[in-house]
């Protein structure tokens, strides 16, 4: 089969999905399927020029919205980059991992079979980063999309059942999108021992409100009170790390606290720490804490969304209410005071996220939908040869 994956950012991105698709391409490849990668670069700006209509809905009285129309436009950038360099190819079979990518792709190439994951929720992350009001007009246009992509799509597709449930709430159909969980190749993330005389937490994220570092700050100012002894590194950057970092100073934690700035391959420096911990204020799966589990750290996240399905309370990780720094520090005191606790729940967590969200069980379910829609002829030998070899790979 010859299948194009539609990312929306660069593959070489850090991060679930940019991170996550390369390596599903060549484990496919090395067991004969044929698989492109296909991205809209950053470059590209403003010059898309065609007409836009949705079949679902009518998306012009949202026009004049600043989100909107820049929604609009990069839609029109992908379909025209897409005839740029698709022109004249065809494919078996599209996955596009982004409503953009899925919507261009399914103009050019209308014929295709089209799956669509859905792997985040760009206006819960907009009304949570103070940029659009929920209920106002670019939160719905934003949430029509999803109606869009049900009407488009062959197949719809997510990374968690509390995601299917809210996405859900805008389908006709909800019950048929199919829920498949991230995968990571356990090469990349891998445990290292060490010990570290002061417990080393560890966030790695967009620095953004909707990832609530500072209720993570505030927790941490408060083991200060407490007199708990740890350093916390905090990787990524965005548009609050200097309001974060002026955070940090104000309650006296600041040299306690690195901030790292952006990082490519941060799970190279992960595995040397002892705790990840993540206060999201919503989380449609949380790859990081996958990640973080296979490189045998305890994790601490809240009760919202996809973290939720990943972690087991006090099996392996523990899981606090959102917008509670106190709850955050207790916990945090837990697995800094007990060494051998956090052992035990990093190993829980190891063994479930190699269990759970290995690579090899993402190509095995993808690779059952994908020979659905596949070829008839070429199928059975396809299939019989992915899974002979698989495991090799």
């Amino acid at each position: 089969m010859n299948i194009l994956q539609a990312l929306f950012f660069p593959p070489e991105q850090p991060g679930g999905v940019s991170s996550m698709v390369p390596y599903i391409g060549e484990r496919f490849r090395k067991v004969g399927w044929e698989m492109e990668m296909f991205s809209l670069p950053k470059r590209i700006r403003n010059k898309g020029q065609d007409e836009i209509d949705f079949a679902s809905f009518d998306w012009r009285p949202y026009a004049g919205n600043a989100i909107v129309d820049k929604y609009i436009q990069t839609y029109k950038d992908y379909i025209w980059w897409v005839k740029l360099r698709l022109s004249g190819q065809r494919f078996d079979l599209i996955h596009a991992h982004h409503p953009i990518a899925a919507l261009a792709m399914k103009r050019i190439f209308p014929d295709t079979p089209l799956l669509v994951t859905v792997h985040s929720s760009y206006e819960r992350e907009l009304v949570l980063n103070g940029r659009i009001a929920e209920g106002g007009p670019e939160h719905r246009f934003l949430t029509s999309i999803y109606g869009e992509l049900e009407r488009q799509a062959d197949r719809l597709m997510t990374v968690s059942k509390s995601f299917a449930q809210y996405i859900g709430t805008y389908l006709r159909d909800p019950d048929s999108t199919i829920v498949i969980p991230n995968g990571y190749d356990e090469k990349r993330f891998k445990p290292v021992p060490h010990e570290n005389e002061v417990a080393q937490l560890v966030a790695v994220c967009r620095l953004v409100p909707a990832k609530g570092l500072d209720v993570l700050l505030k927790a941490c100012a408060e083991l200060r009170k407490r007199d708990a002894k740890f350093v916390l590194h905090i990787i990524g950057d965005g548009p609050i790390r200097e309001e974060l970092e002026q955070l940090s100073q104000r309650l006296g934690i600041y040299d306690d606290t690195i901030f790292y700035g952006y990082m490519l391959h941060p799970e190279e420096l992960m595995p040397f720490f002892d705790v990840f911990v993540l206060p999201s204020r919503a989380e449609a799966f949380g790859s990081v804490f996958a990640e973080a589990a296979l490189c045998l750290l305890a994790l601490v996240g809240t009760n919202v969304g996809g973290i939720a399905e990943q972690i087991e309370d006090g099996i392996n990780g523990l899981l606090v209410p959102p917008e509670d720094p106190v709850a955050l520090a207790n916990a945090l005191e837990t697995v800094i005071g007990d060494p051998h606790f956090r052992y035990e729940m990093a190993r829980a967590g190891w063994n479930k996220a190699k269990d759970i969200y290995s690579l090899n069980r993402v190509i095995s379910e993808l690779k059952r939908i994908y020979v659905s829609f596949g070829p008839a002829e070429a199928d059975a030998e396809i299939a019989a040869d992915a899974g002979d070899r698989e495991g090799e790979a």
